[in-house]
């Protein structure tokens, strides 16, 4: 038994076979970034001075850095994933469908570059 009708499996239409991994994809950004929140979480519990200077030292040590920079990563990737569903699920026209996901794509891509570009520049230059 085929899927779908004739003139349908002519047309190309039906399932585009990308939502199963677009949703694995999502979920496994947000299993990162529960683990990475609470490495932050715990970081700030265990902290006694949360001033500029104190913070600034602790992220350029690598092993502050380096979680801290995942953790950017992945909730800017997460965000964008959850984002993109939302605007091509109830955005129709599709002009205005590529100017939002063109928009999405820059800002997660600037904001996520400038997070990471300002935790390496503490963790490769010390604190400033």
């Amino acid at each position: 038994m085929a899927d779908g009708t004739p003139i349908g499996r002519v047309r190309g239409l039906g399932s585009a076979h990308h939502g199963a991994h677009h949703w694995l994809v999502h979920r496994i950004t947000a299993i990162s970034n529960l683990l990475l929140m609470a490495w932050l979480l715990a970081s700030f519990l265990l902290r006694e001075d949360f001033s500029h200077g104190a913070v600034a030292t602790w992220l350029s040590q690598p092993l502050a850095a380096v979680p801290m920079i995942l953790l950017v990563i992945s909730l800017f990737y997460h965000a964008r994933l959850g984002l993109q569903v939302l605007i091509e699920d109830y955005v129709h026209q599709a002009g205005t469908k590529f100017a939002a996901l063109a928009a999405l794509n820059l800002a997660a891509i600037g904001g996520g570059a400038f997070a990471v570009f300002s935790v390496a520049r503490l963790a490769l230059t010390g604190a400033a």
